[in-house]
């Protein structure tokens, strides 16, 4: 177990990883930010399918097919034009 999991009981690695949120908007705000929509859709639907293909092999299956299917209903979002995240 991290010392985040540990130490702060609200630590989510799948919805909000710490290291994605220590600046005021989360990484994936800022990506929207950056480089629009079509590119962060993307970059959305090739984590997804990175994390399904090395899951099996990194050690905690379940925590990373759930950070796949985050990143698929970013990029389901994002094509029906909901490009926050609430």
């Amino acid at each position: 177990m991290s010392k985040n999991q540990t130490t702060n009981p609200s630590h989510d690695p799948v919805n909000h990883p710490s290291h994605y949120t220590q600046n005021k908007f989360e990484s994936i705000d800022e990506m929207m930010i950056a480089f629009g929509p079509e590119a962060v859709y993307h970059f959305c639907i090739c984590n997804a399918w990175k994390y399904k293909n090395r899951a099996p092999f990194k050690g905690n299956f379940e925590e990373d097919m759930k950070k796949a299917d985050w990143y698929l209903t970013k990029a389901k979002e994002i094509k029906g034009g909901n490009l926050w995240q609430e």
